[in-house]
């Protein structure tokens, strides 16, 4: 070769990996006999199906994981990171398709997989194939509106699994016989390649279920709350998607409903979206555009990891037609459709049906009835968990028997198993949003509390009283000015706030215009002030525990704070204390607060 050729070759290659594969490689790597496994990961949407399998050769000294991306994605942004967090070496494609490998595992097409120097094995990182989506490079046929020529099935047409008339992968894991019957027909040449091995995603979830409750409370669920997940899929007919041409763009006004009509303590709202939505618009403007929601009170969930434990924790999912959604009907969980553009679907795949057959969001009508009507009159459909896997449980146990054959090699001697669902982190629940409260003493001693974080339902309010109770860090800061209990939350002993006592006075201090103010320690304990009084708690039991601050307001409305005299709030206060404290009402559910540490006077 001569010095210019080499020098090229030499700067082609400045990014290539070196150890455990590469030149020198023989040299450097400390266990260079290993089979080689390489995982092709196009982004991060197929990240979180190969994430489910890699736990299959944890512990086998005889493999040596490698990864690559081929870049050919639109929505590879955030891939690279993903990769490097995994902590396998990462090749440069062209660096892959050069180095020969026992095993490719990809859980998606597209970008000459056709390449790669070994047993290629795809993995659906769906609900199967279910999609029309045109290949690249293949002309007319995009599937993106009613009236288009039908796009291929992503996954089961000739331009998908084929390359120069030969499929691209020597297996094809499927989780369905009709997924068999369905490639059989769309692309008979690739139906040799099938192997029925489960759904080692859906099998997580089922192992999962035992602890729902867990996931709840990690959530911020309290006892008797609804969590409602909203899950979209990506493009723009589906539930996140401002309906492309002509179409209809529901999340704008669908948002500020849910503030409206839902209150805060008896609902819990939770966002699924996909990570082609994260990733293809970044997650900073995903954030900034559910902002206003966020503050309401709406939690975002990860979309690589936690969405899992969402869907096993969820009462009731508001989705489209997208893969989680009929995960979560597999579950048995109640489903609204806000969006079922079937021309995207094949026709022949059980999602269809479903899309045909499962109840509609009518945007025009009050959400809350249709939520509540959902879940209480909810007989779960056949379809999803008859044909989302023929057998659950079973993916481990025949993924790794497939992986291992392809590769000539035993099997370790160990079960095989796929790694537990996480426990999320704790969301605690943040509204910053201004909170509307209304409170109604229906006897002495006791407090129906419902607030909103938006403007409450008119004919909701008749017969009570309405305060308004702010977050210190709400970005409506206009409102702290008006509001008559001012409340936060964090650790007791945490220096910035000084103590509990401590910020509840500096907080009457500053706003003269409030009556109460309430600093949360606890899932079940607050320390509240009243204007010229001193520090006290309430307390709940943890098992039954309404938020605190709902408390906090129900004790504001008791006493009647800001329009009592001084003498007359103190002496109801004793009463409380006499009493042995006050029941707070939220919903169906019905508490008895404490009131500790209070002085006479």
């Amino acid at each position: 070769m001569s010095r210019v050729g080499g020098a090229q070759v030499a700067q082609e290659r400045a990014g290539w990996v070196r150890v455990p594969v590469g030149d020198g490689a023989v040299r450097w790597a400390t266990r260079g006999k290993c089979l080689r496994v390489l995982v092709v990961v196009h982004n991060v949407t197929s990240a979180t199906r190969l994430l489910d399998v890699l736990p299959l050769f944890d512990g086998d000294l005889r493999i040596q994981l490698l990864a690559t991306c081929p870049e050919s994605s639109a929505f590879s942004a955030g891939t690279a990171e993903l990769l490097a967090g995994t902590g396998v070496p990462v090749l440069p494609w062209e660096q892959a398709v050069e180095t020969p490998v026992d095993l490719a595992v990809s859980a998606s097409f597209g970008g000459q997989l056709e390449l790669l120097r070994g047993k290629l094995t795809i993995l659906s990182h769906g609900v199967g194939y279910t999609k029309r989506l045109a290949a690249p490079n293949t002309g007319p046929g995009t599937g993106t509106g009613a009236g288009a020529d039908p796009a291929p099935v992503f996954g089961q047409a000739p331009q998908w699994v084929l390359a120069n008339g030969v499929p691209i992968a020597d297996a094809l894991v499927l989780s369905h016989p009709e997924q068999c019957d369905r490639l059989r027909a769309a692309c008979p040449e690739a139906a040799p390649t099938a192997v029925l091995a489960g759904d080692p995603c859906f099998d997580r979830v089922l192992a999962a279920r035992p602890y729902r409750e867990r996931f709840r409370r990690a959530l911020g669920v309290r006892a008797g709350q609804r969590l409602i997940v909203l899950n979209s899929t990506w493009n723009p007919e589906s539930f996140f998607g401002d309906g492309g041409a002509g179409g209809d763009d529901l999340l704008p006004a669908l948002l500020p409903r849910l503030a409206r009509e839902f209150p805060v303590d008896e609902y819990r709202f939770a966002a699924v979206l996909h990570p082609n939505i994260w990733h293809g618009h970044g997650p900073g403007q995903v954030r900034a555009w559910l902002d206003r929601a966020r503050r309401c009170g709406l939690v975002l969930i990860d979309p690589l990891e936690g969405w899992r434990q969402a869907l096993v924790a969820a009462d009731a999912v508001v989705g489209d037609h997208g893969s989680v959604t009929f995960y979560a009907a597999a579950l048995g969980t109640p489903v609204l459709l806000a969006a079922a553009p079937l021309h995207e679907l094949d026709p022949g795949a059980p999602v269809s049906d479903f899309m045909r057959e499962a109840p509609r969001l009518d945007p025009r009508e009050p959400l809350r009835e249709q939520i509540d009507r959902l879940i209480e009159h909810h007989r779960p459909l056949p379809g999803p968990a008859a044909y989302t896997t023929s057998v659950p449980g079973e993916a481990a146990v025949r993924l790794r028997t497939l992986f291992y054959s392809m590769m000539g090699a035993a099997e370790p001697e160990w079960p095989a198993s796929l790694d537990p669902l996480p426990l999320p982190g704790h969301e605690p629940v943040s509204v910053t949003a201004p909170l509307h409260v209304l409170t109604r003493v229906p006897s002495p001693g006791e407090v129906v509390v419902t607030r909103w974080a938006g403007s409450p339902p008119a004919a909701e309010c008749a017969g009570g009283e309405v305060h308004i109770a702010v977050h210190e860090d709400t970005r409506d800061v206009d409102q702290l000015e008006l509001a008559d209990v001012i409340f936060r939350d964090g650790l007791p002993d945490d220096p910035r706030f000084g103590s509990p006592a401590v910020w509840t006075e500096e907080v009457l201090q500053r706003h003269p215009g409030c009556a109460l103010a309430a600093f949360t320690v606890g899932p079940a304990e607050c320390v509240v002030r009243l204007r010229g009084g001193k520090p006290l708690r309430l307390l709940s039991s943890p098992e039954t525990a309404v938020d605190p601050t709902a408390a906090a307001s129900a004790l504001h409305a008791l006493l009647g704070a800001g329009e009592a005299g001084g003498d007359v709030t103190a002496t109801r206060l004793a009463k409380l204390v006499a009493d042995g404290g006050f029941a707070v009402r939220v919903g169906a559910r019905r508490v008895r607060m404490r009131v500790v540490g209070l002085h006479p006077g």
